[in-house]
């Protein structure tokens, strides 16, 4: 018995460090995650970090993220600490996703790329952002854009300009090319995007990903910076149709929301709509 104890203790640090081991980030996908998360290979801390470590030793050379939510590796830390209470629920449970500057998300500031906005912080997450965080995203931080989604060449006076991690001489398109650019070079599963003429779909042309252009009025775009009441509309870009379609299930579960009427015209059977399926 005693040294069948002293074996177990032994082999005990290789056991854990085997449980933890190192995630590759690149061409993750949310089934790929939860299947190392939910089968003990790794941890959601562990996840969060790989993430923000690609995001450390690349972003120089595509200029994508305009800055990173300090407090990823605390939510990671509590997703952790639900999953070992068997409380890991949500269809993003620990998915590390970036949002577009111009998304209202606590602690960071909503500038739109604009440098006169970068100490412009939100009172409360925009209605898609809380949809994310119930759904257990881990937001890592917020992307470049063309200032103020304004045009699509994806430079702005506080983020300078993002380039198309594939060739840096050609564009990422825009305005949503950080997050383009930020989910081609694997630093999120998926990013979300707004499209008011061709914003979603053409960063995700120029950089080999999914993308869509919901119908108007089926995602609200409360605290979200407008452009055009009458042609804005919120969505991802992603790696894999499956994860698009994931974030459009979770995007498109707020329903009708009193700040964006335009939510009003979309039937009540279509909110329980699984995009997967």
């Amino acid at each position: 018995m005693h040294n069948f104890t002293l074996l177990a203790l032994t082999l005990l640090p290789a056991i854990c460090r085997a449980q933890t081991s190192p995630i590759d980030v690149r061409d993750a996908t949310i089934s790929s995650l939860h299947t190392s998360l939910f089968s003990g290979l790794t941890t959601c801390r562990g996840i969060v970090s790989a993430f923000l470590a690609r995001i450390e030793r690349f972003d120089s050379h595509v200029n994508a993220i305009i800055t990173l939510n300090p407090d990823a590796l605390s939510i990671a830390d509590s997703l952790d600490d639900s999953l070992s209470q068997g409380n890991a629920t949500g269809l993003l449970f620990c998915i590390p996703i970036l949002l577009k500057d111009n998304y209202d998300a606590l602690p960071m500031p909503t500038t739109g790329g604009c440098l006169a906005l970068n100490s412009s912080t939100p009172t409360q997450d925009g209605p898609i952002v809380s949809a994310f965080r119930r759904a257990g995203a881990v937001i890592l931080g917020k992307t470049n854009l063309h200032e103020l989604a304004l045009e699509g060449l994806s430079v702005s006076s506080l983020g300078g300009q993002t380039v198309n991690p594939y060739d840096f001489s050609r564009t990422p398109g825009g305005s949503s090319g950080g997050t383009g650019a930020a989910v081609a070079s694997s630093f999120a599963v998926f990013g979300t995007g707004t499209d008011t003429v061709n914003s979603l779909r053409s960063p995700a042309s120029a950089n080999n990903l999914f993308s869509f252009r919901p119908t108007r009025g089926l995602i609200s775009r409360a605290g979200v910076i407008p452009v055009s009441y009458t042609q804005d509309t919120l969505g991802a870009i992603g790696r894999c149709l499956m994860d698009i379609a994931t974030a459009l299930t979770v995007m498109s579960s707020v329903g009708y929301d009193p700040a964006d009427n335009a939510t009003s015209a979309i039937p009540p059977s279509i909110l329980s709509t699984d995009y997967t399926t």
